[in-house]
């Protein structure tokens, strides 16, 4: 049984890649440019684009899983062709905004929600797995690693980080079993943290000092502008930089009970990732 694994290059691609060798799986990459993939041995690679069709026969032949990016623009394509293909499963990475009240108004939940649909009305066996805010966003502090500071206007705020790992590891699991086909399971972190709280925790891991400076609103915008969109960025600013943690109407986290732990801690997070910000 072939699996497929787009976006392998990726910090939660690479991480079902290798969770899937691992558990001594057939797997296959895709990339536009397989010349330019240095995967582990064991993997083949293969060249696919999600926004090229005429790619994906080919990539998808013998495939009978896929873990699978979010690509709204090409997501009929993709349906429309792995269930051509006889594809049994796909795993979605997708999003816990889709299931917020305002997802209609969320850039982040509307790209997702594309996806998701088209998967269902190709008919196909999924699982949607619903991560919250990704601890590798973090890695956007790159002023951490050249100057050990951070610049924030909240300093304060919270979110609740989930380690890619944890997203991962529910994805392999809804791979190699049949338990979560249908399911959209959340994976929700360990639980909130303050932008304060989170530049110590890098400290700690890094060994050195890093300084906290708080600016005003005005020059926190204009940086994070560099960076992210400015629809994402104004409504950082409404929510005071808080990234709101998931009400439980909503739904709860589901990581102890795929994986049979806690979600991982964020101090975990910063040892793992402490020479990015080197």
């Amino acid at each position: 049984m072939t699996i497929l694994v787009t976006g392998a290059r990726g910090q939660i691609g690479g991480a079902v890649l290798t969770e899937l060798l691992a558990a001594g799986q057939p797997v296959r990459v895709s990339s536009r440019d397989p010349r330019s993939v240095d995967v582990p041995a064991g993997a083949e690679v293969v060249r696919a684009d999600l926004t090229d069709r005429a790619s994906l026969p080919d990539a998808l032949a013998g495939v009978r899983k896929v873990f699978l990016y979010a690509h709204p623009e090409a997501a009929a394509d993709f349906a429309a062709e792995a269930r051509k293909a006889g594809v049994e499963h796909v795993v979605l990475l997708s999003s816990s905004s889709v299931v917020w009240p305002d997802a209609a108004a969320n850039p982040i939940a509307v790209r997702h929600a594309v996806v998701e649909r088209a998967l269902d009305e190709a008919g196909l066996d999924r699982t949607f797995v619903r991560p919250g805010y990704f601890a590798t966003n973090t890695l956007r502090w790159q002023s951490i690693r050249t100057d050990r500071v951070l610049r924030t206007a909240f300093p304060d705020a919270t979110s609740s980080p989930v380690h890619e790992r944890d997203i991962a590891e529910v994805a392999v699991r809804a791979l190699l079993g049949d338990t979560y086909r249908g399911a959209a399971p959340l994976v929700l972190g360990p639980g909130p943290i303050t932008v304060r709280e989170q530049v110590a925790t890098i400290a700690a891991a890094l060994g050195e000092p890093v300084r906290l400076e708080q600016v005003d609103r005005e020059t926190y915008r204009a940086e994070q502008l560099t960076q992210l969109p400015e629809p994402l960025v104004d409504r950082l600013l409404r929510t005071g930089g808080v990234v709101p943690a998931l009400p439980a109407e909503l739904g709860t986290d589901a990581t102890a009970e795929i994986l049979g732990r806690p979600a991982t801690p964020f101090e975990v997070w910063a040892r793992d990732h402490a020479e990015d910000f080197r």
